[in-house]
């Protein structure tokens, strides 16, 4: 055992310390910890001659490809279902509902007749039966293990030969033989390869809860999400009762999918119809307008409130909830230039209804259209939808699936729906065409 520098974001290695990591460029990431040494075999190659490649085509697929939880939001964002053998990370600010998904993700499973084995690391058993009471979890199927002995758990996983793994969390189980603290660097990567290499032998999926830093981002080496196949985020405003998981790494589906999730005192329930979470009545409120996104396979509707007043301070405040902070810089010089206002005396906030996130360009025209009724102090006409995207020189253009976003805005009973000039829509569309930002304000007066 012997003491290297890590870096917490992309896991490289180094025997001594330096502020910037040599690899990432991240400043202030090395922390050092214990590095397991060990001698080569004597046999060298040798020892692998037995492992032999097999061709690709040769491979056969497994009986069981997935294993669906029933569950369409879960299922929607992890692929279609859970994989064998698969790995995954799943991260969320604490008090979140991360015990509470994972408590209800094994009575899923247990209910069609998998085996789940529950190791917690951080609550003991009468806890947990406390939570599982009030989850009603009534399966027979679902086992639970309370200790945070890593090696306990992986002979547990390979005696009782269950069919899902829960771990919670990574930062509270850890390797005996591996002289650091639980929760460090050293313990993190050494307990999650251990964990890979059992999931892949045993062909069992495991997923593992996180926890997260300040910064949002899951505790830990950065190389413990390489390491995984799939990295989930459980989020949303905690004394919120609306939570949104969505995947930013997926080896077996898509990341652009989003599952919304309402929690109530019976626990998670899935939401399937979620525009009536992001939007209310604006047809009378300034500085209220709708747009749609586009979330991998889905598209719904989201209310934005933006509100444009005097500044009390030298430097004007920009305060975004849901979207990035350049976004809304980018806009507001949009505007400043196209529409010659002077908006460097205004302070000026957005938000997004409903705890949404998004980095969907699509909602460009929507955040503009709500900036400049809140600056016109008059609200936008009833029943009006806008979606597009806006170029630096002010001009709109038009954005993926498009077809679908005002489908979904006509089903709804939207009427006036404000979409880029060189929109590709069918004729019957009644679609209203917008060049750019100052057709787009000179329309909002008629």
């Amino acid at each position: 055992m012997a003491n290297a520098f890590f870096c917490t974001d992309c896991g490289f290695e180094s025997t001594k310390w330096s502020g910037k990591c040599p690899s990432c460029g991240s400043w202030s990431t090395m922390k050092e910890s214990s590095r397991l040494t060990g001698k080569q075999s004597k046999g060298g190659a040798a020892d692998h001659r037995a492992l032999k490649p097999e061709r690709l085509r040769d491979i056969k697929e497994s009986g069981e490809a997935r294993m669906a939880t029933g569950i369409r939001e879960f299922d929607l964002v992890v692929g279609g279902g859970i994989v064998n053998g698969m790995l995954v990370l799943i991260g969320g600010e604490p008090g979140i509902g991360k015990s509470t998904l994972m408590m209800q993700l094994s009575e899923w499973m247990g209910s069609k007749g998998k085996k789940v084995l529950y190791v917690s690391g951080e609550e003991s058993n009468e806890q947990i039966h406390l939570r599982s009471v009030r989850l009603n979890v009534k399966s027979e199927n679902v086992w639970l293990l309370c200790t945070n002995d890593a090696e306990a758990m992986l002979a547990a996983m390979e005696e009782s030969s269950p069919d899902l793994v829960i771990v919670d969390s990574i930062q509270s189980v850890s390797l005996p033989g591996v002289d650091s603290l639980p929760g460090s660097i050293t313990q993190l990567r050494e307990t999650s390869n251990r964990i890979l290499r059992s999931a892949k032998t045993l062909k069992v999926p495991v997923f593992m809860v996180g926890h997260v830093t300040k910064e949002g981002f899951v505790a830990g080496p950065k190389i413990i999400e390489h390491m995984v196949d799939t990295v989930l985020y459980f989020e949303g405003e905690l004394r919120g009762q609306y939570k949104i998981l969505r995947a930013v790494k997926n080896r077996f589906g898509s990341t652009n999918e989003i599952g919304i999730f309402e929690m109530t005192n019976a626990g998670l329930m899935e939401v399937s119809e979620p525009n009536h979470i992001f939007l209310s009545d604006t047809g009378e409120h300034n500085g209220s307008s709708i747009g749609c996104l586009m979330e991998g396979s889905r598209s719904f509707l989201v209310e934005v409130q933006a509100l444009a007043t005097s500044s009390n301070y030298g430097t004007p405040q920009r305060v975004v909830v849901g979207l990035e902070q350049k976004k809304l810089a980018m806009l507001l010089a949009i505007l400043e230039k196209n529409l010659a206002l002077y908006l460097r005396s205004s302070d000026v906030f957005i938000n997004l209804a409903g705890g949404i996130r998004t980095t969907d360009p699509g909602l460009d025209l929507a955040i503009l259209a709500a900036i400049i009724s809140s600056l016109k102090d008059k609200p936008l006409p009833e029943k009006s939808v806008f979606i597009g995207e806006v170029g630096l020189n002010g001009e709109v253009r038009p954005v993926t699936q498009l077809e679908t976003r005002v489908n979904e805005a006509s089903r709804l009973g939207y009427q006036k729906i404000f979409v880029s000039a060189h929109a590709k829509l069918s004729p019957k569309s009644k679609a209203i065409r917008i060049r750019d930002v100052r057709e787009l304000y000179n329309s909002l007066d008629k």
